[in-house]
């Protein structure tokens, strides 16, 4: 993931808090994609 903050100019204070959000949405895709 921290190649794609820096490839879209994440700045790193917020990298952390996106990373939280990101997460979960990629764990439900997976599991919807694997259904």
């Amino acid at each position: 993931m921290k190649r794609i903050f820096k490839k879209h100019g994440f700045p790193p204070d917020f990298q952390e808090e996106a990373s939280k959000t990101v997460l979960p949405q990629a764990e439900l895709l997976s599991a919807i994609w694997a259904a």
